[in-house]
């Protein structure tokens, strides 16, 4: 089939790339406009449209995905089927009515659970002990097409959303080939989701991320690891800001700490939760690399006599 690819940042390259090598013929690909990125904010383009200038493809980059020209552009094009993965903005019905085989979608959650913008976050916010990856029809309503196929994967006790969705993506590439084979042999139906068992999420804000550390140790745990790498969890210390990477193991300790109270003992900097203790792991500082909680603690001189509380 002739495809049009739909993407925009890294978790997307590996559906493009098992795409290029599959037996269907990318065209072009479709991706968010270029954009300030890193830390001196130099405007460029995304990982997809990288990959697609490596391989010599066309990379349409509307503001607007209802805007005349890209339209006009897409349909020029004659795709057979746009698949989707993680482009960043939705698509008008005009778009999705231009290939005859539909936009598939590969969304990175068991749908119906976490329909929307961070399935992944949540489902480790929310303690899931398994997630996973769909391939479904794109429909105008969110994340509510039929389902083509799906994949499970666990999530272990130390995943962070970086982590299971590096996982997640390249399983998910596969997943996807497959799918889009399914659909041009005609051995693929999609199935309508089940009612039961919705559930949406929104995106994890910069406010969302700051750990209250009267909240259980393990919903804290859930919150960095959700956070990381993106969009980064924080607490405060005499009201500068402070990174936090996720807990170092055994997480949960002994101890009479008051939430944010900090301690330290021998190489570990132990903070108290609204339940028991935990073991600080990466901490950055403002305007400084991140380093070990030890380190960072050495550096304050935190004692008894010199004590140290977040929040």
């Amino acid at each position: 089939m002739r495809l049009v690819f739909a993407g925009t940042p890294e978790t997307a390259v590996p559906s493009l790339e098992a795409l290029l090598g599959s037996r269907h013929e990318v065209v072009a690909v479709v991706t968010r406009p270029d954009a300030p990125s890193g830390r001196g904010r130099h405007v460029e383009a995304s990982p997809v449209a990288l990959r697609a200038a490596e391989a010599g493809i066309e990379a349409l980059k509307p503001v607007k995905a209802r805007d005349p020209e890209f339209l006009d552009r897409l349909r020029a094009l004659h795709p057979d089927c746009c698949p989707v993965v993680a482009y960043g903005a939705l698509l008008p019905q005009a778009a999705l009515d231009i290939p005859p085989r539909g936009w598939v979608n590969l969304h990175f959650s068991l749908l119906p659970a976490w329909r929307g913008a961070a399935p992944v976050q949540h489902a480790i916010l929310h303690g899931d002990d398994v997630t996973g990856a769909s391939t479904f029809e794109l429909v105008a309503a969110m994340d509510a097409g039929p389902v083509y196929g799906v994949l499970t994967e666990p999530i272990l006790p130390t995943d962070t959303t970086g982590t299971l969705l590096k996982r997640l993506a390249v399983a998910g590439a596969t997943l996807l080939t497959a799918t889009l084979d399914g659909i041009e042999d005609g051995t693929l139906t999609a199935i309508p989701q089940p009612e039961d068992g919705i559930s949406f999420t929104t995106k994890i804000t910069v406010a969302d991320a700051e750990v209250d550390w009267k909240l259980s140790a393990m919903a804290i745990d859930r919150l960095i690891r959700a956070c990381t790498p993106d969009p980064g969890a924080w607490t405060t210390l005499d009201g500068a800001r402070i990174k936090l990477g996720p807990l170092a193991p055994p997480l949960l300790v002994s101890g009479t700490l008051a939430p944010g109270e900090v301690a330290v003992a021998k190489s570990d900097v132990f903070v108290g939760t609204g339940t028991q203790a935990v073991r600080l792991g990466t901490v950055q500082a403002p305007g400084k690399r991140a380093m070990s909680a030890a380190d960072w603690a050495r550096g304050l001189r935190i004692s008894d006599e010199n004590p140290v509380r977040f929040g």
